[in-house]
């Protein structure tokens, strides 16, 4: 990861992994007719709400910036694991 406790290391990283879950997301409806457009789609949505709630985070530290953008990577991480947890159990139901 880039630039562990920077601004700009944080930002870089919430756009590599939540682009992504997006490209995965996207190549999982394509590629899989099973998976419901509506679930792909939901996933998303919800991937593009917390695109856009991280970024507006990163740009607001509170506090100490390292504490601060360490705890907002913690988040980044284990929120997109719960988003490619949902596409998973999509895939496995379809």
């Amino acid at each position: 990861m880039s630039g562990y406790h920077s601004l700009r290391g944080i930002k870089k990283d919430i756009d590599y992994i939540l682009s992504a879950f997006i490209e995965d997301c996207s190549l999982v409806s394509a590629v899989n007719s099973k998976v419901s457009g509506e679930k792909a789609s939901a996933l998303l949505d919800k991937a593009i709400d917390l695109y856009n709630e991280l970024r507006d985070k990163a740009a607001h530290a509170e506090g100490s910036s390292r504490a601060y953008y360490t705890a907002l990577r913690k988040e980044l991480l284990e929120k997109t694991d719960a988003l490619y947890e949902e596409l998973s159990a999509a895939v496995k139901k379809a």
